[in-house]
């Protein structure tokens, strides 16, 4: 993740990626820099909504 060490300063220059829950875009964060492949939701929230779905109607 060389850019994102490199950062300045410049937040547009970070990687992103969608949010499998809500689809936002999540951009890089320090906490996420040994796991960023891993990283596939961006809050606790969407995380507990994809282990448990609402029912359909």
């Amino acid at each position: 993740m060389g850019s994102a060490l490199a950062f300045r300063g410049n937040k547009a220059a970070l990687p992103q990626k969608a949010c499998l829950g809500c689809l936002r875009p999540m951009t890089w964060r320090r906490a996420w820099a040994k796991n960023w492949d891993e990283v596939k939701y961006c809050s606790d929230r969407c995380r507990a909504a994809a282990r448990n779905p609402l029912p359909s109607r």
